[in-house]
């Protein structure tokens, strides 16, 4: 089947999008990465059964075995170096052998019913790559509170920041940077805040390629508060049909704002140091 339309959850990571992935992936018209690619990442035909599967039999049985998530290993055979790029992937990274490959491996994933992909990523936006291989591509973009996202990543096996900014995956600090790492002593809570910062700029960069019936923008908060509305608006957004059923899905999805763990997990000093580094920041992103 020819993909169309593909949907793209993406965020900084750590920042709401992965309920909202598992949430939406009960949507009855969508295909999505399972852990089935992980374990053949060669063989998408496998994940089509899958996806049979969820509608055959009864879900408090299906989704202990199958279930949804980003599984890097399945676009790093299809797409080297999709994974962990030290910049952000632009249309310019896009080799003709790469769209081929990605195309036609999640072409074979999509059934009858579930005829639109659902696909989920975090890290850097990647979407002029992905706009490059899906011209119709949409993209949802999930943010949070970045202090709460800060705490997160430093409570997280993967954030790779521990050895310094030489060693992350988000590129060389500008002078600037630098300056307010040093300031505060090298501080892993602010080259954490500073690698947000580093996201968040390359998702207004991205958000600007795009007209606004390609990207859309959702508040962790705000989904938190108001989900079903707000999961309509994306339903709309993405072109994907409302039912009771699915709304009944929305209404039981375990969205619950954990955004004042930062004030509990870090010291004064710590955020202190993390309150002063994002200021200005938060401001613009409607945070204070």
């Amino acid at each position: 089947m020819e993909v169309k339309d593909p949907v793209f959850i993406i965020g900084t990571g750590r920042c709401g999008s992965t309920v909202f992935h598992q949430t939406f992936a009960d949507h009855p018209q969508v295909t999505w990465l399972s852990q089935w690619c992980l374990k053949y990442p060669n063989r998408p035909e496998i994940n089509r059964l899958a996806m049979r599967a969820i509608d055959l039999l009864p879900s408090r049985y299906i989704k202990k075995v199958i279930y949804p998530g980003e599984y890097y290993p399945f676009w790093e055979y299809h797409s080297s170096g999709f994974s962990e790029p030290c910049r952000d992937l632009c249309q310019e990274d896009v080799m003709n052998t790469t769209k081929v490959a990605v195309r036609k491996a999640f072409s074979k994933m999509l059934t009858p019913k579930r005829h639109r992909l659902l696909i989920k990523i975090t890290g850097w936006p990647r979407v002029g790559f992905l706009k490059e291989i899906f011209p119709d591509a949409k993209f949802i973009h999930i943010y949070r509170d970045g202090r709460a996202v800060v705490n997160s990543w430093l409570h997280v096996k993967w954030w790779s920041g521990w050895g310094g900014p030489e060693h992350w995956r988000w590129g060389e600090l500008t002078p600037e940077q630098q300056q307010k790492w040093h300031k505060y002593g090298k501080s892993f809570v602010v080259l954490a805040a500073i690698g947000w910062e580093i996201l968040m700029a390359a998702y207004d960069k991205a958000k600007q390629t795009l007209p606004p019936s390609d990207f859309m923008e959702l508040r962790y908060e705000d989904l938190c508060r108001d989900r079903t509305t707000l999961f309509r608006t994306a339903a709309e957004f993405g072109a994907l049909e409302w039912s009771r059923e699915f709304e009944a899905v929305v209404n039981r999805s375990p969205l619950e704002s954990a955004n004042n763990k930062w004030q509990k997990d870090l010291s004064d000093i710590q955020q202190n140091m993390l309150c002063e580094s994002l200021n200005d920041a938060l401001q613009h992103y409607g945070y204070i």
